[in-house]
């Protein structure tokens, strides 16, 4: 895990190594319980999870003071990683299974996370705009995901870019990028362009805003 992170985040501090380190046992552990990650693939976590996760990170580094919503979390990707390379940054994590959030609450206390609040809520539930970014990782397709998303957005900008969603997505775009509303400003990003392992061959990541 560390061996990799460090080729591509060599300003990790000791304490968010230390956080990284412990996130293998930590999800072996919890898929014990809950199926969190497919028992083929949870060997792969650091490399298709964490990192996969991070891509986010290269995209945009969030500001200090931002607020990020992780929709459909899930197992804790991507709020997690990123909520460790931004200890600065409030993440919160959503999800309509309750036992997932649950394994996450239980991750996030594990390593001592100050900064991530997990929900057993959907997008729907929430009402007002509170965040800059809504993340995802390829939880439905993009015309959805933005009618989810881009009322939640609040207009004070702080970041590089203007707030927005920006998800990670696989395959062939183009059909949901047509799918979003006109006047939406859509961009597709090669994972490649940050991480070279060849699994991250034809990963993107779409913001849209």
């Amino acid at each position: 895990m560390l061996e990799l992170l460090a080729k591509y985040f060599p300003e990790l501090s000791p304490a968010q190594q230390t956080q990284f380190a412990a996130l293998p046992t930590l999800y072996a552990e919890w898929n014990e319980k809950i199926n969190l990650i497919s028992r083929k693939d949870i060997q792969h976590l650091p490399l298709r999870h964490v990192l996969h996760s991070l891509a986010f990170a290269k995209y945009v580094p969030f500001k200090a003071g931002s607020q990020i919503l992780d929709l459909g979390t899930g197992g804790g990707f991507p709020g997690i990683p990123l909520a460790i390379v931004f200890p600065e940054v409030h993440f919160t994590l959503i999800d309509g299974r309750g036992k997932k959030i649950t394994a996450v609450k239980g991750v996030a206390q594990a390593i001592g996370l100050k900064n991530v609040e997990a929900r057993h809520q959907r997008a729907e539930e929430l009402k007002r705009p509170q965040f800059d970014f809504v993340v995802s990782r390829a939880v439905a397709p993009l015309p959805r995901l933005f009618s989810w998303s881009h009322r939640l957005l609040r207009k004070q900008q702080r970041n590089p870019i203007p707030n927005g969603l920006i998800t990670l997505k696989g395959g062939q775009l183009q059909a949901e990028i047509e799918e979003l509303p006109k006047k939406t400003y859509s961009e597709i990003t090669p994972v490649r362009d940050f991480f070279e392992e060849e699994w991250f061959e034809e990963k993107y990541i779409v913001y849209v805003s």
